[in-house]
């Protein structure tokens, strides 16, 4: 185990405090960004009518960023949506809240790699005193290359890794293979891209642990992504790069439309279209039956769509 095991009772959720870390850790990736691109970004506050609501901040046209999405939103519902209550049927009908933030960048420059990072928690309040009120977090963070590098690879895993350590030395290599095995096109044989870290149901740890380890996840990501983003973002490029991102951008559309349980799970509890939708890229080709020259950069990228140790 990773934790004294008094550390394992229950406890009730800080809803207050996830809220408040959430709409800071939104604020301080956009101030990072906004620097990175020198673009503002749009603010869109939102209601749902069903209860609850969010701040999208949006980038789009940016001289670095294509699109970049960093939302915020906390929700609640009645009855839990089919995509949560296939999974935990014991909450089937319990009312519920879900609150974090997601973020996907797609950088103009082929050379930088789309990145996508998310947060949440989830409860499910207790309706009588039979009842215990259920949480978990999830989230995690990955990274999809166009043109890889093995050291950003390296640099991306082991900031997710050290993140990791404080809560307990077999987070990171169970974390990396659920991240494997969840950003994986079954359809394709491949992996979205060198993944990173994936949880979902975590809470085990308790309310205070889990919140713990998710802050520690969240803070991680400017340390993954900006050093990489830095290095690449003057990289030269022309139209054959962009012509094999917007290609490999069509792969990141398919596992978001047909497998992202956020998608499914916003779709299905009504959550804002605009809103679930912007982790689409701006632009995405598909072509028939092409295939990179041997030899040719393009064809390098295979090599790294597959789960391998990067540590």
């Amino acid at each position: 185990m990773n934790a004294n095991p008094a550390t394992l009772l229950p406890t009730e959720p800080d809803i207050e405090a996830a809220h408040e870390y959430f709409v800071g850790l939104q604020a301080r990736i956009v101030a990072a960004l906004e620097q990175a691109d020198g673009s503002a970004f749009r603010s869109d506050p939102w209601q749902r009518a069903e209860g609850g609501g969010g701040l999208s901040r949006v980038l789009e046209g940016g001289p670095v960023f294509e699109r970049a999405a960093v939302l915020f939103s906390h929700v609640t519902g009645q009855q839990l949506p089919p995509s949560a209550s296939a999974r935990r049927p014991e909450l089937a009908g319990r009312p519920w809240q879900a609150m974090g933030v997601s973020l996907v960048l797609h950088p103009r420059n082929p050379y930088v790699p789309t990145v996508h990072m998310n947060v949440r928690l989830f409860v499910a309040p207790a309706r009588h005193s039979a009842e215990t009120t259920a949480f978990w977090f999830g989230g995690g963070m990955d990274l999809t290359p166009y043109y890889p590098f093995e050291e950003d690879a390296r640099h991306f895993h082991r900031v997710c890794r050290d993140a990791l350590a404080p809560h307990g030395q077999d987070y990171y290599p169970r974390f990396k293979k659920l991240c494997d095995e969840y950003f994986y096109l079954k359809h394709r044989n491949e992996t979205r891209g060198i993944g990173g870290i994936f949880y979902d149901d975590l809470d085990e740890l308790g309310f205070e642990g889990c919140f713990a380890l998710a802050r520690d996840v969240g803070d991680a990501f400017l340390r993954a992504y900006v050093p990489i983003l830095d290095l690449r973002k003057n990289e030269p490029y022309g139209e054959r790069e962009r012509d094999f991102q917007a290609y490999r951008r069509g792969r990141y559309v398919e596992f978001n439309l047909v497998f992202d349980r956020g998608t499914l799970f916003g779709l299905q509890s009504g959550g804002r279209t605009e809103s679930i939708l912007l982790s689409m890229p701006p632009m995405a080709q598909w072509r028939y039956d092409w295939k990179p020259e041997p030899g040719s950069p393009e064809s390098a990228l295979a090599s790294f769509l597959v789960p391998r140790e990067w540590l």
